[in-house]
């Protein structure tokens, strides 16, 4: 690994082990008996340090899959999955310690890849067609993680990886047409990367983008950032089926040609 890069993974790492210990004394500051009201300002300001390291890691994309989990960390959702008022600060901080040790595990995961040999063949550039350049590393990281999983018959884990990656690179698709060409597809006000998955897709669809692949898209895929969420809290989870992670990795490959039409 080159050595730049080792650098720098180990200071992320401190640096996120620094945050999970501040958000453990947090956690028991706001469940004592001591001032609430000095809690909860060290609870923001450790939220903003939280914030300011996951848009590094995720090199300020909005697509990508931390500052997607760091943003709904402070959402409460109804029963229909519908966002309402903001959750309370412990919730948040219980949330947000999650994110951070995914963070703490990915990056671990990287730092143990071995490095290719000098004369190993470059691997396939399939995402050259993204528009943002920083997320491009990440989806290819994503799409290899995806095809280990499907070899390793982990059918939950490569399903839900090949739906983050359909959702990255239609999101950046979109932002790339921008939300006055796009209010003809029926596109909702707001933030693209807020819209629902299920809501990109059909814009995406409707704008010309994409065409009707996602049709072929099983319910698992479909759900899968609430599978995702009821899996964090403990809940309910959807056994994912070989063929439903094929089918999901199918449409992926399908929306891939239609977003780069030249491949």
């Amino acid at each position: 690994m080159d050595k730049n890069l080792q650098e720098q993974i180990e200071i992320y790492l401190s640096r996120l082990r620094d945050l999970l210990r501040r958000g453990r004394q947090l956690r028991e500051a706001l469940a004592g008996a001591g001032s609430q009201a000095a809690a909860v300002a060290a609870t923001r300001a450790w939220q903003e340090d939280c914030g300011v390291t996951m848009n590094q890691l995720s090199g300020g994309s909005k697509a990508h899959w931390l500052a997607r989990s760091f943003s709904e960390a402070f959402l409460k959702r109804s029963a229909r999955g519908n966002a309402v008022e903001g959750a309370t600060p412990e919730e948040i901080v219980e949330r947000l310690m999650g994110v951070l040790e995914q963070a703490v595990s990915s990056l671990a995961q990287v730092e143990e890849r071995p490095m290719p040999s000098a004369s190993s063949e470059p691997a396939p550039r399939r995402f050259d067609f993204v528009h943002n350049p920083e997320l491009r590393p990440v989806v290819e990281g994503a799409y290899a993680d995806s095809k280990r999983s499907l070899e390793q018959k982990d059918f939950d884990t490569a399903l839900r990886t090949s739906c983050g990656i359909l959702e990255a690179i239609v999101t950046d698709a979109l932002e790339h047409r921008g939300l006055a060409a796009l209010a003809a597809a029926g596109a909702p006000p707001g933030n693209i990367s807020e819209w629902p998955f299920e809501t990109r897709l059909s814009v995406a669809e409707k704008a010309g983008l994409i065409r009707g692949g996602c049709a072929r898209l099983p319910a698992a895929a479909r759900t899968y950032r609430d599978q995702d969420r009821d899996q964090h809290k403990g809940g309910f989870h959807m056994q994912v089926s070989e063929r439903d992670a094929r089918l999901a990795g199918q449409v992926l490959h399908v929306v891939m040609r239609d977003l780069n039409p030249g491949r």
